[in-house]
Order: C-alpha cells, then sequence, then structure tokens
C-alpha cells in the first residue's frame, strides 16, 4: 500500500487528459515559452488539499485553459469540468484509484498578460488513493 501522498495527481490527470481530449490539445503541468503556437494549452497543477493522514488524499486541482479565444476558452473549460465531474469520477488507472471529484471554483475567465490569448481557469477537489 502506498503512502498518503504517493498518488503524483497532476501527472495521473494530465494523462487522462490527454487521452480524453485527444492530439489537438497541449495538457501539460508547466506554460511552454511558445504558448502561442500550442494553443490550445491546459495546464494542470496542484493547489493545496488535504488528506488523511492514512490513505486518502483530497488535493486542490487548477486546471487552466489557454486558446485563441474567449469562447473557445470557456468551452474547452467546460468539457473538461465535465469530465472531471462524471468520468475522472470513479475511475482507476495502474497507479491511482479516484473517488469522490467536485468544483470548488467553476471555470472563470482569469487574467493573462498576454493579449494573444485568453485563460479560463477551474480548481477542483479530486478524492484519491494509491491501488492496494
Amino acid at each position: 500500500m502506498g503512502d498518503v501522498g504517493s498518488v503524483d495527481v497532476e501527472l495521473e490527470v494530465m494523462t487522462a487528459l490527454r487521452d480524453f481530449l485527444g492530439d489537438g490539445v497541449v495538457v501539460r503541468d508547466e506554460l511552454d515559452n511558445s504558448l502561442l503556437e500550442e494553443l490550445p494549452t491546459v495546464q494542470v497543477q496542484v493547489s493545496g488539499g488535504d488528506d488523511d493522514g492514512y490513505r486518502l488524499d483530497r488535493p486542490f486541482v487548477d486546471i487552466d485553459v489557454y486558446h485563441s479565444t474567449r469562447a473557445d476558452a470557456i468551452a474547452l473549460a467546460a468539457t473538461i469540468r465535465g469530465w472531471v465531474l462524471t468520468q475522472l469520477r470513479g475511475s482507476a488507472t495502474e497507479t491511482a484509484v479516484f473517488g469522490w471529484t467536485s468544483t470548488i471554483s467553476r471555470p472563470a475567465i482569469r487574467p493573462y498578460e498576454n493579449t494573444g490569448l485568453r485563460r479560463v481557469g477551474a480548481t477542483y477537489e479530486i478524492y484519491c488513493h494509491p491501488v492496494s
């Protein structure tokens, strides 16, 4: 059995999102300097959370969408929200089991200094634990 926090939630969510969204969307944890050339891009980052001190991890995960237009960014963020709340919830990989998922902050426009793109972000709580 793995320790609390032994699930690399960023990696697991990025891998699953890549499968869900397909080759037309870049999914990563850190932004690249050539972001304008890689739109749409989805950034996944753990931003805090909680655990039970034993096995269950409850990280907060920020998912930011960068796209060429506001409407496209909003639409992609809504698609990802639906995936987090329906398909990620109750799923499992070789190393992680995902239980309850919920929205902490629904998709909304977030400021970004580059006026050549738009950013929409949301924060989710994802209950997970290592596969035993």
